[in-house]
């Protein structure tokens, strides 16, 4: 790998028509396994000019009725901020056509007396963490997710009558022995008033891009990207269709890492798209953590129905301070990878997903009720004992 470089990731607010969808989907799920935490839950969202589309399968023992589902959605939209003539809470239609799981794939993943628990579906999962940052993240995603977190604030507090909800950031860095250390180019789109100018948005967001970024890494005037286009009023899903699990690389590692393909949002954690990928996360983050090497990456693999894994592999990227097959052993003879074994390590039968459905899956502190579990050190002593 090069020791200086570029490289470059995105984010998109809360407010993106893509992570609208991804937040009413997580929605359904914590609805769901908030009333009974055994729900399997696959849902899909649409959402286009004041219309919401809900589709997808459960099997659940929880009472929901469309209204609570409806209003749920209404009420989520509203925090989200669009109050907008072509996407308002108040005027969605919202049509539902969720409906009962197959029987056919409850059959191959349900446990019984002579069979494991199987997992949701067949696939492939990474998990990876670096010491770029202190969530042991990318520093590139980190700092784009960070642009929107600080930039949503602002707008809650000081502009909502200037800013929309819709927005997306981009930051390049500069690599130097491998590490960063200042922003080549920033970028940030943002939805805003149609009566408000560029220049306005530009005077409200610099000191946003500044507060986000480390002390004395801005790019030069030239290297700030603000509205590029020059206009971003519309926006939102009457400005761009939205979908469930179209951002899974700002929902990940921002390509920093390999991704298996599969969408975490609207998936209960029997799927192991959502499950195993957060179990990647917990070993390689625990792999950084404790010391044994700068960079980790975990890949696992898993067939609909087969509880144990087809496959684990691991690279700590030349970077490890022992060899990674001594790693892989300690991992292969600790650490049960069934995905019901999973889901009872990481806690993960519970309302805890809405939350990760906007502003990245990783790199986020562990909550006092469960939530983003996956990011525990907990294996860090055990880990230092290979060293």
């Amino acid at each position: 790998m090069a020791q200086h470089y570029l490289f470059t990731s995105e984010s998109v607010s809360a407010g993106h028509p893509d992570k609208v969808c991804d937040q009413v989907s997580d929605l359904i799920v914590d609805m769901y396994l908030e009333q009974d935490p055994e729900s399997r839950l696959a849902i899909e969202t649409l959402a286009t000019t004041n219309r919401v589309v809900i589709a997808g399968e459960h099997r659940s023992n929880a009472l929901i009725s469309n209204d609570e589902i409806e209003n749920a959605i209404r009420e989520l939209v509203s925090e989200i901020g669009y109050e907008q003539d072509g996407f308002h809470h108040k005027d969605l239609d919202i049509s539902n056509f969720l409906h009962e799981q197959s029987a056919d794939i409850a059959v191959g993943v349900d446990a019984t007396h002579n069979k494991d628990e199987g997992a949701g579906d067949q696939g492939i999962m990474f998990g990876y963490a670096c010491d770029e940052t202190e969530s042991f993240m990318p520093a590139t995603l980190y700092y784009s997710h960070r642009i929107l977190q600080n930039l949503h604030k602002s707008r809650v507090e000081e502009y909502q009558d200037i800013l929309g909800p819709d927005a997306k950031s981009q930051v390049t860095l500069l690599y130097k022995d491998g590490q960063p250390i200042r922003a080549h180019k920033v970028l940030l789109s943002t939805q805003h008033a149609a009566d408000v100018s560029l220049d306005k948005v530009r005077e409200i967001v610099l000191p946003i891009l500044e507060n986000s970024l480390p002390k004395g890494w801005m790019p030069s005037k030239e290297d700030i990207l603000i509205n590029p286009t020059g206009r971003f009023v519309i926006g939102g899903p009457d400005g761009d269709t939205g979908l469930t699990g179209r951002k899974i690389i700002v929902d990940s590692y921002g390509g920093a890492a390999p991704h298996g393909g599969g969408a975490f949002s609207g998936k209960d954690p029997t799927k192991v798209d959502r499950s195993g990928a957060y179990m990647m996360r917990y070993l390689a983050k625990n792999v950084v953590a404790s010391g044994l090497a700068q960079r980790c990456t975990f890949q696992v693999a898993y067939s609909i129905g087969l509880s144990k894994p087809l496959s684990l592999y691991l690279t700590t990227h030349r970077t490890g301070k022992v060899d990674d097959q001594v790693i892989l052993d300690w991992m292969l003879e600790n650490i049960d990878m069934r995905p019901q074994a999973i889901r009872e390590r990481l806690n993960l039968n519970r309302a805890i997903y809405l939350r990760t459905a906007s502003y990245g899956h990783f790199g986020r502190s562990p909550q006092e009720d469960g939530g983003f579990s996956w990011e525990k050190t907990d294996l860090v002593e055990q880990l230092k004992q290979l060293l």
